[in-house]
């Protein structure tokens, strides 16, 4: 091998609030050596969430173990087989992995799985979000056509595809919500949302009932707070909402981190009128993509047909080099980019 060291990104403090690119050392490591049944991967993209926000803290509510202080971060990835000794894997095969945040990953083969080749046109679109997003259309608020639906954190990596799925899966009107004008102006002239809802620009609940006088009949809630309060109170009789994301409480918490965890715990928490779920029949399901892995390839073939046909779009930010990842990590924190947000390494 040429490259006999390389770079890795790890935690050297727990945040107190904000993400800060001060919790994070780039440490140049010698490359591993792969034994029989490992595979070494020179990462080629890797991903960011707000989930690894979270996970930076020491204790959190979240099923995923923590990162752990001085020791490289992880994440989902995307590489190419350097060497795989004594697997069915060869140099050049393309995989995926959860080892993020360094340029070259050592892992057991059954945790590298491998990718179709020329599948994608671009193999940064295998970090998107979009399992996950279709997951929250079709198996948990249950989108079907004529539906009304209302998708929060609609500029994120994952609202930003489910708009575009909840469409294809026969939505007569969808509505997001997001942080800016600038967004939601971007929303509704490239990803084809009809109206949407911006937090700080009044009560969310008097917007979404302009944005749908009709009511909404299927939610995608990344979000929880006063925007899940609002879609259960302008939600139609027989409404199906689908908890895929907890944004407002993870926000909540990181706010008030530093000075007092009682107030985050109290702060994160969302008000939930169950008279109205009950007298409207309204479904209230949390749903996790573990338990729906399956959809992953289903996602990957759709995607790489829409993307090739113009029916789907990738909306992503991109950063280029390791030494870019804290601060993709911090600007997707910060709300600077609409979708994705991927390193090219």
């Amino acid at each position: 091998m040429t490259n006999h060291t390389h770079r890795e990104v790890r935690l050297v403090a727990r945040p107190e609030g904000p993400v800060k690119d001060d919790l994070f050392e780039i440490a140049e490591v010698p490359v591993p050596e792969p034994g029989p049944g490992q595979v070494l991967v020179r990462n080629t993209h890797m991903g960011v969430a707000a989930v690894m926000r979270t996970l930076m803290d020491e204790n959190t509510d979240v099923p995923m173990p923590s990162f752990e202080i001085g020791a490289p971060l992880n994440g989902p990835a995307v590489g190419e087989v350097v060497a795989a000794p004594g697997t069915d894997l060869t140099p050049g095969d393309l995989v995926e992995h959860r080892l993020g945040w360094r340029e070259y990953a050592l892992l057991d083969a059954d945790q590298a799985h491998r990718l179709e080749p020329g599948l994608m046109p671009d193999p940064a679109a295998y970090l998107s979000q979009g399992p996950t997003a279709l997951m929250g259309i079709e198996r948990g608020a249950a989108v079907r056509s004529g539906d009304t639906v209302f998708v929060t954190g609609a500029a994120g990596g994952v609202g930003s595809l489910a708009g575009q799925i909840a469409r294809q899966f026969g939505a007569a009107r969808v509505i997001g919500s997001t942080g800016s004008r600038q967004k939601a102006d971007r929303l509704i002239g490239e990803l084809g949302y009809d109206a949407v809802v911006i937090r700080g620009a009044g009560p969310i609940e008097d917007q979404l009932r302009e944005a749908a006088p009709d009511g909404v009949d299927a939610v995608f809630d990344n979000v929880g707070g006063e925007q899940l309060t609002a879609a259960i109170a302008v939600a139609n009789r027989g409404a199906r909402i689908a908890i895929v994301g907890a944004l407002a409480s993870q926000l909540a918490a990181e706010a008030t981190n530093a000075s007092n965890s009682s107030s985050a715990s109290s702060a994160s928490k969302t008000e939930i009128d169950t008279l109205s779920l009950l007298s409207r029949s309204i479904t209230l399901r949390g749903i996790a993509l573990y338990d729906h892995l399956d959809l992953i390839p289903q996602w990957n073939r759709r995607f790489a047909e829409g993307l090739r046909t113009g029916t789907l779009s990738f909306p992503h930010a991109r950063l280029r080099g390791i030494e870019q990842a804290p601060q993709a990590l911090r600007e997707l924190t910060e709300g600077r980019h609409l979708g994705a947000v991927i390193v090219e390494l």
